[in-house]
């Protein structure tokens, strides 16, 4: 036996190289860009219900640029505290950039405060300080208050935590009026009620992680029955309230489209409370995705349609009278 024989063997090999294109990447999975597609839309529709900055293009890029940064700051500080958890997790540790050590924590937390820092900064100096402020705000929420307080600590965290992703219209409505109106507040509470049912849709079919790192989600605290009741009654209170906004802002194709949306919506989670499956849950949480984008298009149309229309009137009010 020769002294290589026992001696403890070094790994030599290089570390992995991770190009510039994907450490870019990195940083913007860290904003967790699916979900801010949807935030960025809802917030959207408000600057269209709103209409004042319609024919303001860029300062109309310029708010949901900010919406995009700050919600996207709120994600990544939620990812930075969690990538122990997202490590130990299927569905992440594939997926987040922390756990697969393609950026830094230390660089991912100067990412978070510069967007933060950019975002917050856009909307105080290019608006008003009303809209910077509900935005800060929404990422201490999210970042600090439901990542280190609420998930790990009550199954109700999802239903708590879900008003930070629904603060998109109140922010963008303030910071085009200085106020709020009813209909931002109506869009808000459509994205606050939706939220439970389509997380706990996925929380359903991905129980196993959770139960692996601990972390109280509404299946694994109260059983798959519960789960189910609350995915119910949390699908009939959001078309309620798609329907009252229906009431308020009265467009013939979101009156439409919310009620065939909503029919079909609470049938595919009745389908799934009486036929439960891990498939059947898919089908509601990707259903649920389709359903709000759905609605916020509706509402963009009823905003083009009523803007076209009464510029039409006006021009033939000029003209004949």
């Amino acid at each position: 036996m020769t002294v290589n024989d026992v001696a403890p063997k070094i790994d030599v090999a290089a570390p992995k190289h991770i190009s510039l294109k994907d450490v870019m990447a990195s940083y913007v999975q860290l904003t967790k860009p699916t979900i801010m597609l949807l935030v960025v839309f809802s917030g959207a529709v408000a600057l269209f219900m709103e209409g004042s900055l319609l024919n303001e293009p860029f300062k109309a890029m310029m708010i949901l640029l900010a919406v995009y940064l700050t919600g996207g700051a709120a994600n990544a500080l939620n990812q930075y505290f969690e990538r122990d958890i997202d490590a130990k997790m299927a569905r992440t540790k594939s997926r987040r950039p922390l756990p697969q050590e393609k950026i830094t924590p230390n660089q991912a937390l100067v990412f978070i405060i510069t967007i933060a820092a950019v975002g917050v900064l856009i909307f105080g100096l290019m608006f008003n300080w009303l809209s910077a402020l509900l935005s800060l705000g929404t990422i201490i929420f999210y970042g600090f208050f439901y990542t280190l307080w609420l998930k790990p600590n009550t199954p109700q965290n999802i239903v708590i935590g879900g008003a930070a992703g629904a603060m998109a219209p109140i922010g963008v409505w303030a910071a085009i009026t200085g106020n709020v109106a009813l209909e931002a507040y109506l869009l808000f509470a459509i994205v606050f009620f939706w939220t439970p049912p389509h997380f706990w849709a996925l929380a359903m079919f991905c129980k196993d992680d959770y139960m692996k790192v601990g972390l109280p989600m509404m299946p694994v605290v109260k059983g798959d029955e519960e789960t189910l009741r609350q995915i119910w009654i949390y699908t009939l209170v959001t078309v309620a309230t798609t329907l009252a906004l229906a009431a308020v802002f009265g467009g013939w194709v979101y009156w439409i489209s919310s009620v065939l949306l909503g029919a079909f919506f609470t049938k595919k989670v009745w389908d799934a409370r009486e036929n439960y499956s891990k498939e059947n849950m898919r089908k509601v949480f990707g259903y649920s995705i389709v359903y709000l984008f759905a609605l916020f298009l509706a509402l963009i149309a009823d905003s083009v349609i009523f803007k076209l229309t009464g510029e039409r009137a006006e021009t033939l009010a000029r003209l004949f009278y």
